[in-house]
């Protein structure tokens, strides 16, 4: 294993169904993984885990000169975090009430918005600017507006299409388990493209309604930025997604670890 100088930044997106994280020197994203979140993990199996993912990288823990986590998912955070404490050997930055984002939130209160929202705010704010409407395809979808002087607005949150589809499938007694690929038609004529056609164009349908309410409130200038596990598969779908960062939510955490030093 090759050590170099301790500049790589590892930011961790802790979500409800994912864990993203992604090494940065810089402000350049290098070594990135997108693992399913496991509810039940304790901090040392996360810590194994991540003392894995340096190693495959060829890293080691004296090349971290930080870590920043972003968390929806409150019991997990103290136990990633001490993951991070005791097997990389860092105190992370959490982003909570109280660190420093650059960012306005005129939310009616703040602490409501979760910390994957901010970040992508945050990145949005520096890396595009506003206007802007930002699509997070998670487990839930949501929608954030940034207005043209960089403030988070506020949103839009629906369920995901992943929960929809899990929804069909243990709700309605004859209808399988599927994944979400583009049928061939957009009427379905089996049961498995009719619940294909009505979760990806639903949402594509949907997508399209809320951008042109979002830019009725935000101007014409509005751009749209799609995020998250599954936006190509949705922007290929669609002409009203000008741009696609699937990891800009650790590109915020990046800029908000900058912010905080």
């Amino acid at each position: 294993m090759v050590n170099g100088p301790t500049t790589m930044l590892l930011t961790i997106d802790l979500g409800n169904t994912n864990l993203t994280l992604g090494l940065y020197e810089g402000d350049q994203l290098g070594a990135h993984w997108r693992l399913a979140t496991d509810h039940n993990r304790m901090p040392d199996e996360y810590g194994l885990q991540f003392l894995g993912l340096l190693q495959n990288a060829g890293k080691a823990t004296t090349d971290l000169r930080g870590i920043a986590i972003a968390s929806v998912v409150p019991p997990l955070t103290s136990r990633v975090a001490q993951a991070c404490q005791e097997y990389l050997k860092k105190e992370p930055l959490i982003v909570d009430t109280g660190v420093r984002t650059g960012i306005k939130i005129l939310y009616e209160d703040p602490r409501a918005v979760g910390a994957d929202r901010v970040c992508d705010a945050v990145a949005v704010n520096r890396l595009y600017g506003g206007p802007a409407c930002v699509v997070d395809f998670g487990t839930a979808t949501t929608f954030n507006a940034i207005t043209k002087d960089g403030e988070y607005l506020g949103g839009a949150i629906t369920a995901g299409v992943n929960l929809a589809a899990e929804a069909l499938f243990t709700r309605a007694a004859k209808l399988p388990r599927i994944d979400l690929q583009r049928p061939p038609a957009v009427i379905g004529r089996n049961t498995v493209h009719a619940m294909q056609s009505g979760l990806l164009f639903g949402y594509v349908s949907m997508v399209e309604g809320m951008v042109t309410r979002f830019r009725s409130e935000l101007g014409s200038g509005m751009k749209v930025i799609a995020t998250g596990g599954l936006a190509e598969v949705i922007a290929r779908e669609t002409r009203v997604i000008d741009i696609i960062a699937p990891w800009l939510t650790l590109d915020g955490l990046r800029i908000i670890w900058d912010l905080n030093q």
